[in-house]
């Protein structure tokens, strides 16, 4: 990309917001969404770096109840949540300490300092070990794993009846899935990445029951993965991609929340057999791969279960045989 059509780092208002970065394009509208987004960036926020762990503990002791921990609030106070002395007062660290940890001057702080702020921030399982992602400076920083679908997987996803499911990686890229789950989604899994299909697919919007739920979810799941592997070229053009497209995704990836994809209800309206009330488990694939298996459910004799099987039946003798299917690659 010429350096004249570069996008050059501002802090005025109607700039394109990432976290706590402010952006401003001054390119042709042509240009690559997260190739535009990326360039001229030190560090993409969420990526792991200092800005990013900086953005997770302002936003962590913004909500945090000044009454809940002991002190006191009057009409005069102005700061949301707790100041930074209060943080590292209730945490027993220094003023100074606290402040270098979150601005990334302070290196390969101890559990017991990350244990503290855990406790005075009020952060859960998921968000404490997000935390020690950001805080230590690893040795080496994860590209991202890129591990291929084995043959004896795509096997499992054929065995699996009467439920859509489906193998997708960290980047919420679907790398293969099942009869059903093609026919849930109304389109080959293929090159199918759920994070697009959610915030820059308006005709895919109406698909999701609960799309703000799903929004969130989506943004907290890459929010965790981009902590988890800040040097994954592929993973932050997507960010800068949605954070392009999609001004509510803009707006979620500043608040910093991480989400582990996890079970629960997933309802989709479907254009042909109407509501599908599923529950979605998941289960890691083994050799660090960053992938997961996704199976969703229906609750036996329920209307969704009817549902599932005549989607079945309107999509039998489309399927081509499993050893002619094309999965994605890493």
């Amino acid at each position: 990309m010429p350096r004249s059509w570069a996008p050059r780092r501002t802090l005025f208002r109607g700039a394109v917001s990432v976290g706590p970065e402010f952006l401003v394009l001054a390119g042709p509208p042509s240009l690559g969404a997260g190739e535009a987004i990326l360039e001229g960036m030190d560090d993409l926020s969420g990526t792991g770096g200092k800005d990013d762990l900086a953005g997770f503990l302002r936003t962590r002791r913004s909500r945090v109840d000044p009454a809940a921990v002991g002190i006191p609030v009057d009409s005069r106070r102005r700061v949301q949540g707790l100041r930074r002395e209060e943080v590292a007062h209730l945490s027993g660290v220094s003023v100074d300490y606290y402040v270098r940890l979150e601005q990334g001057r302070a290196t390969q702080p101890s559990e017991q300092v990350l244990d503290a702020l855990a406790r005075v921030l009020g952060l859960d399982e998921i968000e404490r070990g997000h935390l020690d992602r950001l805080a230590r400076k690893p040795r080496r920083r994860a590209k991202g794993p890129h591990a291929k679908v084995r043959p004896e997987l795509l096997r499992v996803l054929d065995l699996v009846a009467g439920a859509p499911a489906l193998i997708m990686d960290h980047r919420l890229d679907v790398r293969a899935g099942n009869q059903l789950a093609e026919l849930l989604y109304g389109r080959p899994t293929q090159g199918l990445n759920t994070a697009r299909h959610i915030f820059l697919e308006e005709d895919a919007r109406g698909l999701y029951a609960d799309w703000e739920k799903c929004t969130l979810d989506v943004v907290g799941h890459l929010r965790l993965a981009a902590g988890q592997y800040p040097d994954d070229p592929r993973l932050a053009s997507l960010i800068g991609e949605l954070a392009m497209g999609s001004e509510r995704f803009r707006r979620l990836w500043a608040r910093a929340d991480v989400k582990a994809r996890t079970h629960g209800r997933k309802a989709y309206h479907h254009p042909l057999v109407g509501l599908l009330e599923l529950h979605q488990e998941n289960f890691a694939l083994p050799d660090a791969s960053g992938m997961e298996l996704i199976v969703l459910s229906a609750e036996p004799g329920s209307a969704t279960q009817d549902g599932l099987r005549l989607l079945a039946g309107l999509g039998a003798g489309e399927r081509p045989a499993p050893k002619t299917r094309r999965t994605t690659g890493s």
